[in-house]
């Protein structure tokens, strides 16, 4: 029996890589005032300059969770062309998404018991969510089962490591990540944090340091710590509109550890809302988180 793997937009992955990894997607939303815009409409992707334009104008953005109804038309519909399934979802300690489609699968298993219908937690978010959905669909093209898929999942997610810095602490403020004095002291004194996201799949500050720089840096420190074999590995760098010091970073990983390939992408609008301009995030996988 075939089977579909499926994912949220927040994976960030490009319209390219979708089509070709043969993914469907559950897209979310986000609104700049009450104008409501798709994360992912299937065939291009969204207007990357016009969402941080809007963002570096501080202008008013929000998201929502993705909707029931369009999980479960999205899951039916491939349900009923016969195919099993899979959902590889944004991490529930960021967002509720994951538990909304867990509860629609739950619904559908009982019209579906036919089926095989599995559900992850990625405990992760953008390219790190991305990365994760790029070894599976590897593991299916190896000839992997849904079974095989599902536990290797399982057991190697938290291997997948985040680490990212922001350049101004008004988003994360926004978003209640930070203090209102903490930000104003950062931006005040150049502080750069670096973050990453935890075994529970939440945003968790590690470090500060002082200045862009030393923070793109301290990302590949990072690294430094549980990468492994980072020079066999295919490393994602996201960027919230900062293409150059997308690319510094990338010459960075590769000079370091002899990685021969990096994928460099946006922050998509729905991540970027919260983390904004200027975040920069880099994933691979490691020991530990």
């Amino acid at each position: 029996m075939s089977y579909t793997i499926v994912t949220d937009s927040s994976c960030n992955l490009t319209s390219k890589m979708i089509e070709d990894y043969g993914l469907e997607i559950i897209s979310l939303k986000y609104f700049a005032g009450e104008q409501a815009f798709e994360s992912y409409t299937k065939g291009g992707d969204p207007d990357f300059k016009a969402f941080y334009n809007m963002a570096r104008k501080k202008e008013p953005l929000s998201t929502t969770l993705a909707s029931p109804e369009l999980c479960e038309t999205t899951f039916d519909r491939i349900l009923a062309a016969g195919s099993d399934l899979i959902y590889i979802g944004f991490s529930s300690g960021l967002s509720g998404t994951y538990q909304v489609a867990h509860n629609v699968l739950e619904e559908l298993k009982e019209k579906y018991p036919e089926r095989k219908i599995y559900d992850v937690d990625s405990l992760a978010a953008s390219l790190g969510q991305g990365l994760l959905v790029h070894y599976a669909v590897n593991k299916k093209n190896e000839g992997a089962t849904i079974e095989e898929l599902y536990d290797w999942l399982m057991e190697h997610r938290l291997n997948l490591c985040h680490w990212f810095t922001v350049d101004d602490l008004f988003y994360l403020k926004r978003g209640g990540r930070v203090s209102g004095a903490a930000a104003v002291m950062g931006t005040v004194l150049s502080i750069k944090p670096v973050m990453h996201v935890d075994d529970n799949g939440k945003l968790i500050p590690k470090a500060k340091v002082i200045g862009r720089k030393r923070a793109i840096e301290a990302l590949v420190d990072k690294m430094k710590e549980t990468a492994i074999n980072p020079s066999e590995q295919t490393i994602f760098i996201s960027h919230g509109d900062c293409i150059e010091d997308a690319e510094y970073l990338s010459s960075l990983v590769k000079e370091t550890f002899g990685v021969k390939e990096v994928f460099i992408h946006y922050v998509e609008p729905v991540i970027g809302c919260h983390s904004g301009p200027g975040t920069l995030a880099l994933f691979f996988m490691g020991t530990h988180r």
